[in-house]
């Protein structure tokens, strides 16, 4: 063993205790007679498997000798042997180690020596490394790194006079090349020395190494054109006679820059996103390679992309450029003319059977980048962005060489009908949403408003300039023509057309929130003040209003005189005619907008659009009727109040666009595409009498579906631009069958609203309690009347406390008293066939009350004619027609009830005629079938 494991305390010290021990051993041994040749023998009989090796088990072995049947005493004396041989070995060890003890206590005092020896021996080492380590630091290396830094200093200065030399020659291709060419011309005399012979086959060897650097010096023209460069490198392989070959070339390099350039953008992104130094990437095919961009990177990397596209083909365009500039200048003609010109020729076709094939390989790349992401999730203004650069990406190639596009526009058509699927779905369920919440609270608007003055319209009242991004350009028919520049021109010397452009903020601010229901303060005061005194206007004054009155916003400044002039049945005196809507409206408005925006960008899935739009509309008309228009009632009022044309809309969209289903079953294929129908929200109360059953919110509900129906109209004509050819009947259709029937939802709606307004059967009570069959002429009319037209004067006036809130245009209030005064008069009708005996003198009376209630009706409102005003006074005079007159009338008046008719036959006639007469008459009453006005 190495010394130097003697430099352990711990083994010195267990070599003592050894020894002391021993040393007690041998002391005992002493005290027992020696016998060495007997000693010798118990050694000898002890067995050899003893003395065989260190891993021997002495006492396993003993056991397994003993004899099945044991014996005490021969255990007992085997036992004594074993100690026998036991204390002879022990003896026989000790006299060893007493042997050898003075050589042991003589080698213990060497090893004690060697011990301090190596103590000091790592102290003084220690010391030394110490030292040397501060020479090191301080002489060696500061030393050394000076007379390397200064042997590199010499050695770059002499570099770079290399390279200043080097310098002066660099890229004079023709120079070189015309060099070597008069050198080979020059030693063709004497090309019979062989040294002459050597030089020129190093003469051609320079040349195609100049080739070889034309080649790259040619390759470099491809992404960043210089004229100079160019120039060289194109004079150069005209000296070379290569003209042909160089173009080849060139558009194999184009080939090979595009691949490049879009493998290494796409490349940047990708591991940038990976955030790992993971080589993986650079061994994937392009296509795969797309595949990893994430949403966050997508746009960034499709714009740096295009933008490294771009300058491919700006380049291109330029050399495009070059070559005609060149061509020109070389008209000349010259004994090399036919030449050249077969050179040119060749070199014009080149390019214009190149403009093709790149802009193809464009296409290509950006097909498997657009193809290579789900955009499915991408929020909508990040889409749009997407559809502008390929937008602006397509009109590149329109211009680049005339194509149309097709593979970008098959590609993006796809990822737009894919994401536009999703996210109209997702927006017919936000809609739903909006309207389950909706409180139908009047949205406070600018009496001005319009739809122009919204972000998302803002693209169809912009020019088509070329700062301004394809989904925001539009013709401007009021600004003169002006030759527009192309994209080349404008960006051909700096700049690049999908540079991101910030939208001032001042262009996107929108002011149509009013901050309260009024233009103005002194408005309101002056609208209050003449409204009481409104009864002391000429009829003549107020019919000149009525007359003019055509359109729903009026102008800002009214003046008192208008003010005055106002209808009674205008209930909007208090506040300015600003268009009615809600939030929602605003929403589907905007909505609207985005889809357009979309739709004017990409023109091959504008159908999709518009039938997504029309379901915009379609859900909203169907929540509108679903919430306040849907009544069992209509049926028995015999006022047709919805039209088949409407009652067909509502069918149409109940079945295609709303799920009847929805949590019954799990989704199917058809139910994806549908809608569940929306509930009112519990925060709308429509059964308060004191409300006038929520007509508030019926009149914001109903009129913001009429306002929505007037900016749909307002559009039509851009959307009939955009529809294809083929789909146009589809557009005229939803127009003509469901944007026109938006109004006609006013008649259910109010209805229900004039039905409950007025005690009609309290009415019918008290005439049930008249007498009719008087003997002289009445000049009093009856309290009936005077109860009705009580009614109805209560009514009025709710009206008024209603328009305080929310205003009530023209057509609704016509509408309400058109209701209110047509149920009355059928509820006179009503009473009037519940006569049983009835005089000529009680004709009269109903005559008179019919007469008092028209002349007082005509106060309280301006409808005119009064409705239904016929259908009372023709119900009235028929008790004065004869037999023969009483059966043509059955025939021709269809619209009373068969027990209206019969009280006429029963009644009037009753007196007169027989009883098989009456009988014929009562006959032909329940032979015609009369359908319900």
């Amino acid at each position: 063993e190495s010394l130097t494991s003697f430099n352990s305390p711990s083994l010195s010290l267990s070599l003592f205790v050894h020894f002391v021990l021993f040393q007690e051993e041998l002391r005992e041994m002493r005290e027992q007679p020696i016998d060495p040749q007997a000693e010798q023998e118990i050694i000898d009989s002890i067995e050899e498997v003893y003395f065989s090796n260190d891993s021997f088990d002495m006492v396993q072995h003993e056991l397994e000798k003993l004899p099945p049947e044991l014996n005490l005493q021969e255990l007992e004396e085997y036992r004594d042997k074993l100690k026998r041989q036991q204390a002879a070995v022990s003896k026989k060890v000790a006299d060893l180690i007493l042997e050898k003890q003075p050589a042991y206590v003589k080698e213990l005092e060497r090893v004690t020596a060697l011990q301090t020896n190596l103590q000091l021996a790592a102290v003084i080492c220690t010391n030394a490394r110490r030292q040397l380590s501060v020479a090191k630091e301080g002489f060696t290396e500061a030393s050394l790194g000076l007379l390397a830094n200064q042997r590199r200093r010499q050695l770059l200065t002499g570099l770079l006079k290399s390279l200043r030399t080097i310098k002066t020659l660099e890229e004079d291709y023709p120079g070189a090349i015309q060099l070597c060419l008069e050198c080979q011309k020059a030693a063709s005399t004497f090309k019979h020395y062989s040294c002459i012979s050597e030089l020129n086959s190093k003469l051609q060897d320079t040349l195609e190494q100049i080739e070889e650097q034309l080649d790259v010096a040619l390759s470099k023209t491809c992404k960043h054109f210089d004229v100079s460069h160019y120039t060289k490198v194109q004079l150069a392989y005209t000296l070379l006679g290569k003209t042909q070959t160089a173009m080849d070339q060139l558009h194999m390099h184009f080939t090979q820059a595009i691949h490049n350039t879009v493998f290494q953008v796409v490349l940047g992104y990708v591991e940038l996103c990976a955030g790992n130094a993971d080589t993986k990437f650079q061994k994937m095919q392009y296509k795969d390679l797309c595949t990893h961009i994430t949403l966050d990177s997508y746009i960034p990397c499709l714009t740096d992309l295009c933008k490294a596209l771009w300058e491919v083909m700006l380049s291109y365009h330029r050399t495009m450029q070059w070559h005609e500039e060149h061509d020109k200048q070389e008209t000349t003609p010259t004994p090399e003319s036919d030449e050249l010109m077969v050179d040119h020729s060749y070199v014009k076709k080149k390019l214009e059977h190149g403009l093709t094939r790149i802009w193809q390989d464009v296409q290509l790349k950006v097909k498997a980048y657009i193809l290579g992401t789900d955009m499915s999730n991408f929020k909508y203004d990040d889409f749009i962005v997407v559809l502008d650069v390929i937008s602006r990406l397509m009109q590149v190639g329109e211009e680049f060489c005339g194509s149309k596009s097709e593979v970008l526009q098959e590609s993006i058509k796809r990822q737009s009908v894919n994401y536009f699927k999703n996210y109209h779905r997702a927006r017919l369920e936000e809609l739903r949403m909006f309207l389950e919440n909706e409180t139908w609270e009047l949205c406070p608007v600018k009496s001005n408003f319009n739809i122009a003055q919204l972000h998302e319209f803002k693209f169809m009242g912009q020019c088509r300039s070329p700062s301004v991004s394809p989904s925001r350009q539009a013709a401007c028919s009021t600004s003169p023509p002006q030759e527009e520049l192309s994209l080349f021109q404008q960006y051909l010397q700096e700049g690049n057309p999908f540079e991101m452009h910030i939208e001032h903020k001042e262009e996107e601010t929108e002011d149509v929130l009013a901050s309260n229901g009024y233009e103005s303060d002194e408005l309101e005061k002056s609208v209050y003040q003449d409204y009481d005194s409104d009864s002391d206007v000429p009829d003549e004054l107020k019919q000149d209003y009525v007359d003019e009155q055509t359109g729903d916003v009026p102008q800002k400044s009214v003046s008192r005189e208008t003010i005055r002039s106002k209808k009674k049945s205008d209930y909007n005196l208090n506040k300015t005619n600003a268009p009615i809507l809600t939030n929602t409206t605003l929403n589907v408005i905007r909505l609207v907008g985005k889809y357009m925006q979309m739709m004017n960008i990409l023109k091959p899935i504008a159908f999709d659009v518009i039938h997504c739009v029309s379901q915009l509309f379609d859900y909203y008309l169907y929540a509108v009727y679903t919430f306040f228009g849907r009544n069992d009632m209509y049926e028995s009022s015999g006022l047709g109040l919805i039209s088949s044309r409407l009652r067909t809309t509502l069918n149409r969209i109940q079945e295609s666009l709303i799920d009847m289903n929805a949590g019954v079953h799990g989704p199917t294929e058809d139910r994806k595409e549908k809608v569940p129908s929306p509930h009112l929200s519990q925060m709308v109360v429509l059964t308060s009498s004191g409300t006038l059953y929520g007509l508030a919110q019926r009149v914001v509900a109903t009129e913001s579906l009429v306002f929505l129906a007037e900016q749909f109209e307002s559009l039509q004509s851009h959307l009939d631009t955009m529809m294809p050819a083929a789909k146009k009947p589809f557009l005229q259709q939803f127009y003509s069958q469901t944007v026109s029937t938006a109004s006609e939802l006013r008649k259910p709606i109010y209805w229900i609203v004039a039905a409950k307004a007025i005690d009609y059967e309290q009415m019918l009570l008290m005439m049930a309690g008249v007498k009719w069959d008087i003997r002289e002429i009445m000049s009093q009319h009856n309290v009936y009347v005077d109860v009705l037209l009580k009614e109805f004067e209560q009514f009025n006036k709710r009206l008024g406390d209603v328009s305080r809130h929310v205003r009530i245009p023209l057509p609704v209030s016509n509408v309400l008293w058109e209701h209110c005064i047509r149920l009355a008069n059928r509820t006179l009708v009503e009473g009037y066939a519940n006569v049983k005996k009835c005089s000529n003198e009680g004709r009269a009376l109903m005559q008179l009350d019919f007469q008092q209630f028209l002349m007082k009706l005509e106060k309280l409102t301006d409808l005119r004619p009064i409705p239904d005003k016929e259908f009372v006074e023709t119900y009235i005079k028929a008790y004065y027609l004869t037999e023969n007159d009483m059966e043509q009338f059955i025939k021709n008046h269809r619209e009373y009830s068969m027990k209206q008719l019969a009280n006429l036959v029963n009644v009037c006639l009753g007196s007169h005629i027989n009883k098989k007469a009456r009988q014929k008459l009562l006959a032909a009453i329940d032979d015609i079938d009369r359908p319900k006005r």
